[in-house]
């Protein structure tokens, strides 16, 4: 009895056939197999790339929370405008109390006369 795999042996004579259907389907396979890597690695670095944006967002957004209530970010035009009026009022004000602090006085001295 003689083995017949035993005697195999590599040589430039050697063949080795592949059905073509086959070798389509493995080229098939194994382009897919890239592309699919390809679109993971993609879409992992876009995912990376907005987290950091929502990182500086949140920071931003947390820094503007805390600054803009204490003024250290400025003020809208409406405040500003809002600010000089209340300071014309307060000077309005003052100037009436002072007013009616003199008709006060003068009362009082009117009053001490007659008796």
């Amino acid at each position: 009895m003689t083995d017949k795999g035993a005697g195999f042996e590599l040589n430039q004579d050697t063949s080795m056939g592949i059905n073509i259907k086959w070798l389509i389907q493995i080229i098939i396979v194994a382009a897919m197999v890239v592309w699919g890597y390809f679109g993971l690695t993609s879409r992992i670095s876009q995912l990376e790339i907005d987290v950091l944006r929502m990182k500086d967002s949140v920071s931003l957004n947390s820094e503007f929370r805390v600054k803009w209530p204490l003024g250290q970010l400025g003020a809208l035009p409406d405040d500003a405008e809002q600010n000089m009026r209340l300071g014309f009022i307060e000077k309005d004000m003052a100037k009436i109390e002072a007013h009616v602090d003199n008709l006060r006085i003068k009362t009082v001295q009117q009053e001490t006369q007659e008796k």
